[in-house]
Order: C-alpha cells, then sequence, then structure tokens
C-alpha cells in the first residue's frame, strides 16, 4: 500500500509504525521544532506508534486495508508541536511523565491538575511533606533520558475501575462509573497506569523543552515556546490570575463540584438545582463586591473586558443593577460603537480582515469621548451598524451627572491604547471577565477553559445566528489567536478579575449542543477538535433544569431568557 506522508509517496512495510517511517523519510532531527509529534488521518489524531499496514493484513490470500487508511487514501498529515493537536499531544505525554514520577517519589501523595498560567501548568501536590520541586525535576529528566515507549493497552472498563480502586485513585475509578463503552485504554509503565483522552507521544523522550518551578502548594510545568519550541517558554508570574483561579477552586469545594463525578451525582440526585443556587449567589456576592470597589475609589469608568463568550454583557448589566444599589446612575457603552468601516480595514498578509486586532477600534476617538465625558462635556456617542459594517449618527447625546459612572464593554477595553495617557488612575476601573472553569474530570484530566467558551459560543451562534458548528470552529482558530495578542496581555493589569463559570453549566449545555457535535463527520476540517469536546460531554449527564436558572444568569447569554435583552 502507498501512503502520502506530507505531499511524499512511501511504500511502507507491514508492521512499520509511522516513526519508523518517518525516520528512514529523513523527517525526525531531534528537534521539537521540527520533528513530527503526531499524525492526522481522516480526520482523526493519530499517535506514531501507529502501524499503516498491519502484518496479518497482508499475504498470499488476503491483503486488506485498516479502517483509517482506506477512509483516507493512504493520505496522512504530520502534526508537530505548533499545531493544536501536536501540542495537546505534548501535553498528555508531559502529564503522564509528571504523574509517574511524582507517584515513583511520592507514592501516597496527591497531585491534581489545576489550571494553566500562560506558559505554565500548574499541578497541586498534596499528602507528601518532602515535596521538592527540583527533586521532582531530576527525576523527569531522568524518565526522559530514559526514553520510554509508550505503548496504550486495552482492557475492560470493569477492569480499569478494579485496578484504579485497588490503588486508591478512586476519583478514576468514579468518572470511569460513567463511561457507557465496556473497554479503556490505559498507558503504562510498572505499576503506574493513567489515561488523558488523547493520543500521546511515542515515548518520554520527546519531551525535549520543558521547565519545572517552585509554587504555593505544587509546582509550575512550564511548556516549550510556540514561537521556538527548541527552548522552554518565558514564564511571567500572574499573582491576581493565581489567585482568581485558587478563588474557583475553594467554590467548586464549597458546593462539593470538584470533578465531573460529583456533578453527575449532583444532576442524579436532584441537588443540582441547590448547586445553581448556590453558585448564582457566589456571583450576585461577587458583583456587589467589585460595586463596593469601584464606588470605594470613586471610579467615573469601568472598562470591562474579556475573551469571546465570557460573559461581558450579561456582567456589565449586573454590575450596572448593582452600582444602583450605591445611588449611581450607571450609563451602558459599547466599544463595538468605535469600530472603524469596514472598507477602510486594511487586510493582513493572509488577504483576510482581522477583526480582533486593535486597530478596527477607532481608539483615538473614543480615547477624546471618554476624556471630554469625564470633563462634563456633552458628547454625541456614534452606533456600529453591523449590517451595512459602518459607523453611523443618530444624534444620541451623553453627559454624566454628579452620581454616572460609565460601564464600557468591549474586547479591547483594557488595552492601554483605549484611554489618553493623562487619564487619572483613580477615574476609571478595570474589569477582566472570563470563565475559569474549576472543574475537572479527574485529579489528572481537567477540562480546558476554552472547552467551556466553544460550549458557550456554537450555543448562541446556532441559536442567534443560525450559524452551524463547523461555521464558528472555522473562526474559533483566528478568535483565540486573536485574544493571545489583543486581550490577555493585558489581563493582570485589571484591578479585579471576576470568574463567570458556573460550575453547573456543562450539564445544562449538553442538550442544546451534543446533536450538534456529534452531526459532524470526519471529513469535517474541525472534526478532531469536537471529537475531542464530545469526549468529555461523553462522561457528563445532562440536566434539564432550565427553570432553575434565573432570567439575569449569565448562563442566559447563551441559553436564551436573558432579562437583559429584553426591550
Amino acid at each position: 500500500m502507498e501512503l502520502i506522508i506530507n505531499g511524499r509517496s512511501v511504500t511502507p512495510r507491514p508492521g512499520q509504525t509511522l516513526l519508523d517511517i518517518v525516520k528512514e523519510m529523513g523527517l525526525v532531527s531531534g528537534k521539537l521544532s521540527t520533528d513530527p509529534i503526531a499524525a492526522k488521518i481522516a480526520g482523526d489524531i493519530f499517535t506514531l506508534n501507529y502501524i499503516p499496514v498491519r502484518e496479518k493484513d497482508v499475504g498470499p490470500d488476503r491483503e486488506s486495508k485498516r479502517k483509517a487508511m482506506a477512509a483516507s487514501g493512504g493520505v496522512v498529515r504530520l502534526l508537530t508541536y505548533r499545531d493544536d493537536a501536536g501540542y495537546e499531544t505534548y501535553t498528555r505525554t508531559a502529564q503522564f511523565v509528571l504523574f509517574l514520577a511524582i507517584r515513583q517519589l511520592w507514592p501516597k501523595a496527591r497531585a491534581v491538575m489545576n489550571f494553566t498560567l500562560g506558559s505554565g501548568l500548574y499541578i497541586k501536590v498534596s499528602g507528601a511533606s518532602d515535596f521538592s520541586s527540583e527533586q521532582l525535576k531530576a527525576r523527569v529528566a531522568a524518565l526522559v533520558v530514559q526514553n520510554i515507549p509508550l505503548q496504550r493497552r486495552r482492557i475492560t472498563t470493569e477492569e480499569a475501575i478494579s485496578r484504579y480502586v485497588s490503588q486508591g485513585q478512586t476519583d478514576k475509578a468514579r468518572l470511569l462509573a460513567y463511561r457507557k463503552t465496556p473497554t479503556f485504554d490505559i498507558y503504562e509503565y510498572g505499576d503506574f497506569a493513567d489515561y488523558y483522552y488523547g493520543e500521546m507521544a511515542p515515548s518520554t523522550g520527546f519531551l525535549k523543552s520543558w521547565d519545572i518551578l517552585p509554587a504555593e502548594q505544587g509546582f509550575i510545568f512550564v511548556f516549550p515556546d510556540l514561537k521556538n519550541p527548541d527552548r522552554v517558554a518565558p514564564y511571567r508570574e500572574m499573582p491576581h490570575y493565581f489567585q482568581v483561579y485558587n478563588e474557583g477552586k475553594q467554590w467548586g469545594e464549597l458546593m462539593a463540584c470538584e470533578t465531573v463525578a460529583d456533578l453527575n451525582e449532583l444532576v442524579d440526585s436532584g441537588k443540582i438545582r441547590e448547586l445553581i443556587r448556590v453558585n448564582e449567589a457566589l456571583h450576585e456576592k461577587r458583583y456587589a463586591q467589585v460595586a463596593d470597589l469601584i464606588c470605594r475609589r470613586g471610579a467615573k469608568a469601568v472598562m470591562l473586558a474579556g475573551p469571546s463568550s465570557s460573559g461581558k454583557t450579561t456582567s456589565a448589566n449586573r454590575l450596572a443593577v448593582q452600582l444602583r444599589v450605591h445611588g449611581k446612575h450607571p450609563i451602558l457603552m459599547s466599544l463595538d460603537d468605535y469600530y472603524i468601516d469596514r472598507d477602510q480595514i486594511l487586510p493582513g498578509p493572509d488577504g483576510k480582515v482581522d477583526l480582533e486586532h486593535i486597530n478596527t477600534i477607532d481608539t483615538k476617538l473614543f480615547g477624546e469621548h471618554l476624556d471630554a465625558l469625564l470633563r462634563g462635556e456633552t458628547v454625541e456617542i456614534p452606533s456600529f451598524n453591523f449590517k451595512l459594517g459602518k459607523r453611523e449618527w443618530h444624534g444620541h447625546r451623553m453627559k454624566l451627572t454628579e452620581h454616572s459612572v460609565i460601564i464600557v464593554e468591549g474586547l479591547h477595553a483594557l488595552n492601554p491604547l483605549m484611554l489618553p495617557e493623562d487619564m487619572p488612575h483613580e477615574a476609571v476601573f478595570k474589569v477582566f471577565v472570563s470563565p475559569l472553569l474549576p472543574l475537572n474530570l479527574d485529579d489528572h484530566n481537567r477540562i480546558p477553559t476554552s472547552y467551556l467558551r466553544l460550549l458557550r459560543r456554537i450555543v448562541r451562534d446556532y441559536a442567534t445566528r443560525n450559524a452551524s458548528v463547523q461555521k464558528t470552529m472555522d473562526m474559533w482558530d483566528s478568535v483565540r489567536r486573536g485574544e493571545e495578542k489583543w486581550i490577555y496581555p493585558f489581563r493582570e493589569n485589571a484591578d479585579v478579575i471576576f470568574n463567570s463559570a458556573t460550575l453547573y453549566e456543562a450539564a445544562v449545555l449538553k442538550k442544546y449542543i451534543f446533536p450538534l457535535l456529534t452531526a459532524v463527520g470526519p471529513e469535517e476540517p474541525c472534526y478532531d477538535e469536537v471529537r475531542a469536546v464530545v469526549k468529555i460531554l461523553n462522561f457528563i449527564h445532562e440536566a434539564d433544569v432550565d427553570d432553575e436558572i434565573p432570567p439575569t444568569s449569565l448562563v442566559r447569554e447563551f441559553i436564551g431568557g436573558n432579562s437583559f435583552y429584553k426591550k
């Protein structure tokens, strides 16, 4: 059988792995920046240990093709660290090595995946009084040098549950109890077995660039630099963000909902209704605290930013309600109204218009208007017509009173270019809104925060714009790149970071989104990304409790029924 690997034709020998083949092709140099780490075949991601032509499929009496090979026509695309799926493969491999090293050094310790902080991954370790990040680093380095093969083995789900129970990993056993299929794949070394719901590199030696730094109650694993994977990424501490993430974890502990198994038990017992009430109360309390801080400073403007589908609009409105409790007169403004006319925006090098770019906003005009308003002048505010792609003027005049507070909402609200250089610090209060989901699948597998935002956006786009999953996914990579460049660099400068995640919403969103995701076929470019989300949703029980969700909830911004959208 002939393969087409990255456009080159090659005839593999029966029993050869993809890794063996690409080595013979001269595509392995020992550099993470250029070496393949996984492969994409017919829309699916495969390990380089995959054998395209098995010996049992070739013989004098028969010649058959493996399912993936037949579906792709022998076409294989190699993935490197710079590809999203390659980065995720590297991450899973790192997780296996990290948790293996901890198991070897501190067998009774509990290590829990917590969250990412820029280029780092924070893992909390408990039950090891003598824990040392330096000792862990040395053991990880030794495991990498050993270049241990990472082979997957399939066992029954019942066997996997029994094994995890015997090893004291009850978090995994509880999760697998919700697995619908009779088999489960594990990666193992010695008496250690784990799995990370996706492919891994062929061996531990693929971890070329990394570092381990000490952190409060654990450590930070630092990833390779995406721009230059042959070196470790620069790591910048984010104490503000770290604190908010930890607060989210404390919310999970408070509401007895730290893992998907916990959430499922709440759904099955009906106690998810209480979870909703407590979660919404925590949000309301936090909005009230933010309003207190704004009034204590005497700020006249609030700049509220956040990534796509973070709940900025609802947050602005709920904050406005709390400011009214203080006797303030909140005025809502949107940076969208300061978009430059679409026909005036120059396309990028790829010929496309990047709508996430700061240059799509008339920052000069906005700064002049904000400065004039804070000086007590009357200003005519524009309105952007999205259908025509043009800014319009309808005589909307604004003048602040003694008790007025402007709430400005938009992707770029925290960008320093939005404010005049001589703007007094006390006049502006900065808020960053983002759903920092503290829910884990189990101790070693977190649910990426970006997945929750993606679920929200797909549901909202489908309901309000009749947009397909494929259309939303086509834009998602561009949206994420824009966030990394124009939003996240300024989040640590916020006076307050508001965690807009709710622990219950994955169970609520599932009934809206699951049929949409499972309808996406392998022929679609977004299939592997969709499948990764589906793997997580497969474990989550659906909750039909919309009647319990208040009309002012952040979740209502995405499933509908949000009272702030009613005229």
